[in-house]
């Protein structure tokens, strides 16, 4: 996995933002997955980011979310001045770096895309998806800790922050991202609020666990074998190849005809 030296505080603290943007299908941070190819901070007060997809003809609509949720990232902190995001090697880069760097009517450049599908709709769905991504091993892990469907139906907000997942890794790392949704979303804010709910806030009740879990299991495999498609493809993808100036199909990865190289390190000033 390519990933760019960081160097200088204010870099390290764009990289920190950068790991808060998710893959929307797969629901891991941008940076773990490889996509960030260079961070410039330039004259303390703008930022450039670049960034590549697995393959060239990646979906817009993620391509999009994560150019945006790149964009709105770097915004937040308070010296950001100006934000330069450019995704690379995409069928349809120009276009999405056009919407989201302003040059062009982000939604407009969205819509023509996908025949009038509203980003908010499809950014609302995968975050459904990593919602239920990150509820199932805090399920899972709180069986094997001798809890009852009954007892996980029935764990209220206040509960949930007292229980240390620190034996249960998966757990441990999700807990904080699936409060995190929570809480924004509006899931469960108060101490007595029931903390396994439905993405529409419905409790999961203690009969419904089991197949509540299947349901979770689902969205899990799903994303992770997408997951692991993906850095097999960006890994193969990045490999130097003289291809007469054509973008490489897949018969060409299958066939080896993509030789590997030792990709340039990113910088970052």
């Amino acid at each position: 996995m390519n990933v760019p030296q960081i160097h200088g505080a204010q870099a390290r603290e764009v990289w920190r933002r950068l790991g808060a943007v998710t893959d929307p299908e797969l629901d891991e941070p941008i940076t773990d997955m490889g996509f960030v190819e260079r961070v410039d901070v330039l004259q303390g007060t703008d930022v450039e980011v670049d960034f590549r997809l697995p393959t060239y003809w990646c979906s817009p609509n993620f391509a999009f979310l994560m150019a945006d949720g790149i964009s709105r990232a770097v915004r937040a902190l308070p010296w950001v001045e100006r934000v330069k995001v450019r995704l690379q090697d995409h069928c349809f880069g120009d276009e999405v770096n056009a919407g989201v760097n302003g040059d062009k009517p982000f939604e407009d450049v969205f819509a023509r895309l996908t025949e009038g599908g509203d980003l908010d709709e499809v950014r609302e769905k995968f975050r459904e998806k990593a919602f239920m991504r990150r509820q199932e091993p805090l399920i899972i892990a709180l069986r094997a800790m001798g809890r009852s469907d009954a007892q996980i139906a029935a764990l209220t907000l206040e509960q949930f922050d007292r229980i240390s997942f620190a034996t249960h890794p998966d757990a441990c790392a999700q807990k904080p991202r699936y409060r995190e949704i929570l809480i924004d979303d509006g899931l469960a804010c108060l101490p007595d609020d029931p903390v396994f709910v439905d993405y529409s806030g419905a409790p999961v009740e203690a009969e419904q666990m089991t197949e509540h879990l299947r349901r979770l299991r689902a969205i899990r495999i799903n994303m992770e074998f997408n997951g692991a498609m993906c850095r097999g493809l960006l890994a193969t993808r990045y490999k130097e190849v003289d291809m007469a100036g054509r973008e490489p199909e897949l018969i060409d990865f299958i066939a080896g005809r993509v030789p590997p190289r030792t990709s340039p390190e990113s910088r970052t000033s």
